[in-house]
């Protein structure tokens, strides 16, 4: 089969485009003719040695497809499914854990199915799991016209809160705008820390929601109530430095949290409530997906590149 994968760590050019082995079933395992692959920063970390992970390696985290042949009784040959966290989908097949699959509604799309797995997972659990968002609440949320900011306004949208967007370009702030920002504050040109300040009268914010790390999270814990909470699930500007954490006491007894998917999806249970409701909302227009850029899996280094130098808004797919 064809594959994308990495013999050692680094930048866009170790990615290699050849022929791998078709992976071997384990017990409870599904092999899946994949269709299209999502593209996350999670995979530029794993490639550039960020996240270790042993190599060589088949990269890629998310994806959609058509059971090929199944060594679990829960799916059977021709059924539409889509899964994340799971590494290998830059590939023709992949081998996923049934307990890590989920069958994609009629009416939903591979590109859909692939698009919103692990982003909208991911606002899903940050917006009803580690801070719950009410009518009331205040949201910071930065890289707002990025694949997991967008859909993360919406739900804060959805969910009575007051989403407020930062966005590197006057276009990106239109997108965030469109997902139900109250603002976009273009982090590039103004004072941002200061534009939140005004924003909320002084007040601050109760959470912040920050994917970026190194060039915003400090800053972040400026923005925030007493008591509010920093919500640190992304490192797309690199990983933050160690910090003192008596800083969190003087602005105000902070709450830090780092949470990943991975923990939030672990249990079957969860797993199906988080992706029926990500794919009802799709399927309800409350929730809008935009994918910005498609590739053939030979291009999925000029996706790395595209993707790591901010240029895209909204979801990147490989089509296998």
């Amino acid at each position: 089969m064809k594959a994308v994968y990495i013999e050692q760590t680094g930048g866009p050019e170790v990615l290699r485009v050849g022929d791998h082995p078709v992976p071997e079933l384990q017990k409870d395992e599904v092999l899946v003719k994949v269709a299209v692959s999502g593209v996350n920063f999670t995979d530029l970390n794993q490639r550039s040695g960020v996240n270790k992970i042993p190599v060589p390696a088949v990269l890629g985290s998310e994806g959609a497809g058509t059971v090929e042949r199944s060594d679990s009784s829960a799916f059977q040959t021709g059924d539409r499914v889509a899964w994340c966290m799971v590494r290998g989908s830059y590939a023709e097949y992949a081998a996923v854990p049934a307990r890590m699959l989920v069958r994609i509604p009629d009416g939903i799309d591979f590109r859909t199915a692939a698009a919103a797995m692990l982003q909208g997972m991911t606002a899903h659990y940050l917006s009803h799991s580690t801070f719950p968002l009410k009518t009331g609440h205040i949201a910071l949320i930065h890289a707002a016209a990025g694949g997991t900011g967008r859909l993360l306004v919406q739900m804060a949208t959805m969910l009575g809160a007051r989403a407020i967007g930062t966005v590197g370009t006057p276009a990106k702030a239109e997108l965030a705008r469109e997902g139900g920002a109250s603002e976009a504050i273009l982090y590039n040109q103004q004072d941002w820390v200061a534009e939140v300040t005004k924003l909320t009268d002084g007040k601050g914010v109760d959470v912040v929601y920050d994917s970026v790390g190194q060039a915003t999270f400090l800053k972040g814990l400026d923005c925030l109530k007493p008591r509010g909470m920093m919500v640190h699930f992304g490192v797309s500007s690199g990983q933050i430095e160690p910090f003192d954490t008596r800083g969190l006491t003087t602005r105000g007894s902070i709450f830090l949290a780092r949470p990943t998917l991975n923990t939030h999806i672990a249990d079957a249970k969860e797993l199906a409530w988080r992706s029926s409701d990500v794919f009802l909302w799709i399927a309800q227009d409350k929730l809008k997906l935009r994918i910005d850029r498609e590739y053939p899996l030979g291009d999925a280094a000029q996706a790395h590149r595209d993707l790591e130098s901010r240029v895209t808004s909204g979801k990147v797919l490989l089509q296998i």
